[in-house]
């Protein structure tokens, strides 16, 4: 085994989980290798609130627009226009801004490794070997390479293959399937606005989630998701693009992918292995947001590999989920109901898309997404809510 490198840590995915990860790592003075496939970008919206900018020092040269309202789009083409007061939603293109996370976590001394994952085996003293096939920038290669690692994160996205193989109950997952298309945005003739994201629910273009049309600069995000494999979402997208008028603009790239909107129940192996980000299951139901938790997940996954790393007992990195969950759990609980009841068909849509234009909702709601925490300095702001919402649910409150 001793002809194979060996790591203190070897992080699998370089997306915002895992390059977070490998940074806070490498910038506390660990051995780090970063794996990442590359050439393939996650379809996502790719907004960022200004909690997300500030705690992980993210440049204004990385954000392509500035988000200053939402507008919400009832089944019955209502519109609920919410202003973001006092500052700005960011909006990155997920490709630049991947690659600059990975390229600060190279910068702070990981090595940067392009290949895929296969198999994590274990040698004689019971080191991780992780085995992965290299590849080089034009993606040619295949070379089986091992390297060994006392600590192993994974962060290699929705269907995780280093969950499947290590972690105990990592089948337990829900996913909503995404897909979108970047096209390049309108000059003039169509309701689109290059400050304004618009969140469509309707059950044409999504019987479960909804459709969004989120401004990227000189491009824009058009896309849909849903939990119902039966459910055309390319089909979805061209009949938003359409009622958009978006239609006539150029297609520049398709994606799609699995998102899970449920934490899974254990994110460690009892041993050496540790999830963040989509393999954990951490993008927030209801909204879809994954960027924010992905990078926060991965740096509880750093904070806690520096400790097992430290001690060698591996029972702290059951920290990783208490912590996060500690954070947000509730956040996620309530976005859970949420999406399960509102979504669920377009009269509640209609009724969710009228308490939007309650002045309680939309102050608190967006305190809340700007700052990651649960607004409870308004406590009769709170109150009014449960009262409309109560309303809302008996059906007695106007559409």
């Amino acid at each position: 085994m001793d002809e194979f490198d060996t790591y203190d840590a070897v992080v699998i995915g370089g997306g915002p989980a895992g390059a977070t990860a490998a940074h806070e790592l490498a910038k506390a003075g660990r051995s780090v290798l970063l794996l990442d496939r590359e050439g393939r970008i996650k379809p996502c919206g790719g907004a960022i609130p200004p909690r997300l900018i500030r705690d992980f020092e993210i440049p204004d040269s990385l954000l392509v627009a500035r988000i200053r309202c939402a507008r919400m789009v009832a089944p019955s083409d209502a519109k609920v226009d919410i202003p973001i007061e006092g500052g700005f939603v960011g909006m990155v293109d997920r490709g630049p801004f991947d690659e600059w996370l990975r390229e600060r976590a190279a910068m702070a001394g990981a090595v940067r490794a392009r290949g895929s994952f296969e198999a994590i085996e274990r040698g004689a003293d019971g080191v991780a070997v992780v085995r992965y096939s290299a590849r080089d920038r034009l993606g040619e290669g295949g070379m089986p390479v091992r390297v060994r690692a006392r600590l192993v994160i994974g962060a290699d996205g929705a269907r995780s293959e280093v969950a499947r193989q290590e972690v105990p109950r990592s089948d337990e997952g829900s996913f909503v399937f995404a897909y979108h298309e970047i096209v390049r945005a309108p000059q003039a003739g169509a309701d689109y606005e290059a400050t304004r994201c618009d969140v469509v629910y309707n059950g044409q273009f999504s019987p479960d989630f909804y459709g969004w049309v989120f401004p990227h600069g000189e491009t824009a995000s058009i896309g849909t998701g849903s939990a119902d494999k039966g459910f055309s979402l390319r089909s979805a997208t061209a009949a938003l693009r359409d009622a958009s008028g978006l239609a006539g603009c150029e297609t520049l790239r398709r994606e799609g992918a699995p998102i899970p909107l449920k934490p899974l129940p254990r994110w460690e192996n009892g041993r050496d292995v540790l999830l963040a980000g989509d393999a954990a299951g951490v993008v927030a139901p209801a909204s879809g947001e994954g960027i924010y938790y992905a990078m926060y997940g991965g740096r509880i996954a750093a904070e806690v590999g520096q400790l097992f790393l430290s001690t060698g007992d591996a029972r702290v990195l059951q920290q990783a989920r208490k912590r996060f969950m500690k954070a947000h759990g509730k956040v996620f609980f309530v976005l859970g109901i949420m999406q399960r009841f509102w979504y669920s068909s377009d009269k509640r849509r209609e009724r969710f898309v009228s308490i939007c234009r309650d002045r309680d909702v939309q102050q608190l709601t967006f305190e809340a997404y700007m700052n990651k925490e649960l607004v409870r300095r308004k406590p009769m702001a709170h109150v009014r809510i449960f009262f409309k919402d109560v309303a809302h649910l008996l059906g007695l409150a106007r559409v």
